[in-house]
């Protein structure tokens, strides 16, 4: 049988780490769990990182970009020029994930692996060009196989870059005008669920933009039938570019060892099939928020996933994952601060 490379044994968890990391949290000076998430995200992360007291010092955030064919049916409430358009603003610093990489001091790297207008060469783009957008997947596959291997390998390449620093935390991000059109589709095909319960606005429709989008989904649905049977099937015929590279990257991060910070839907989408190509790597998947879109919340049950923030976020980019951060480095800092009661000459409850 053939047996691909997203198909490799994922790291273990180093579970050692995590005991003396809990251990050490129940003799910190404050009640135990008196600070809730923040005590269970140091303890996962120790375990991650395979050190009682870990840090996130080396962040390493890669935006993919890629345009989609089924924009043609009228999905979308913006132009794919669009796009393109963002690319040059993310590579100019304009862009919401612009500025939170660099607040975050984190290196931020774009990869268009494809758009439907010509770019010219920008400075700070990676060009991998797979074809100018995918196919329309309410008529064909969206990627044909050796396009959706290429994307996924565009995501793998981009964890090996990002090892190579010593990263110690990805996030991905997307940019694709119809790409929640895409990423729903795939849900729907993941979960076994209607479009009505997992379409919503994207990037703003009103109710009959909506409506719309159910119903061209529900065509693709009906187009593919029985070969959305595997998830690399529903990824190559309902997918994208950039959302076969982030569950490239999501794949290649559990068989290399990385903690993944996954942003909204789109992302969570991408997450919940490379989990569904490889289960054994679920537990270096670390959610940030909650999102806007009505399908989020399924996606992140299907996953068992308990997002850290719930702001009501819908940009995507990588966005709402680099918000969340600056809270995980807290939860770091407290662990590894903090004095112990034995520190501290402080007494410690009665047991």
């Amino acid at each position: 049988m053939l047996q691909y490379w997203w198909q490799s044994v994922c790291q273990p968890l180093d579970e050692e780490a995590r005991a003396r990391a809990a251990a050490r949290q129940a003799q910190l000076t404050k009640p135990r769990g008196a600070l809730g998430r923040l005590e269970e995200v140091a303890i996962d992360l120790a375990a991650l990182q395979g050190c009682e007291l870990p840090t996130l010092e080396r962040i390493s955030i890669s935006v993919f970009a890629g345009d989609h064919g089924v924009v043609e049916e009228g999905i979308s409430a913006y132009p794919q020029a669009v796009t393109g358009e963002m690319l040059r603003n993310f590579v100019r610093g304009g862009a919401a994930i612009s500025v939170l990489s660099r607040s975050l001091q984190a290196p931020l790297e774009v990869i268009n692996l494809g758009t439907v207008e010509p770019l010219e060469a920008l400075n700070g783009v990676t060009f991998l060009p797979l074809g100018p957008g995918t196919a329309n997947f309410t008529v064909e596959p969206a990627m044909t196989v050796a396009q959706c291997e290429a994307a996924l390998l565009a995501g793998r390449d981009s964890i090996q870059r990002a090892r190579t620093n010593g990263v110690q935390l990805f996030i991905g991000g997307e940019m694709g005008i119809g790409n929640t059109t895409s990423a729903s589709a795939m849900a729907c095909a993941l979960l076994n669920v209607s479009p009505v319960s997992m379409a919503g606005p994207g990037t703003g429709l009103d109710r009959d933009g909506v409506a719309l989008k159910v119903a061209v989904i529900q065509r693709g649905l009906l187009r593919h039938g029985e070969a959305l049977s595997s998830p690399l099937e529903v990824l190559r015929r309902l997918g994208g570019f950039e959302i076969a590279a982030l569950t490239g990257a999501y794949l290649a991060c559990m068989q290399e060892g990385i903690p993944v910070l996954v942003d909204g839907f789109i992302c969570s989408v991408a997450a919940l099939c490379a989990v569904r190509l490889n289960p054994e790597g679920r537990s270096w998947l670390l959610f940030s928020h909650r999102g806007a879109e009505p399908g989020h919340a399924a996606i992140l049950s299907a996953l068992d996933a308990r997002p850290l923030l719930d702001l009501g976020l819908r940009l995507g980019e990588g966005s709402g994952a680099a918000v969340a951060v600056p809270l995980l480095r807290l939860a770091c800092d407290l662990h590894q601060g903090m004095a112990t009661f034995a520190e501290a000459s402080v007494t410690d409850r009665l047991e």
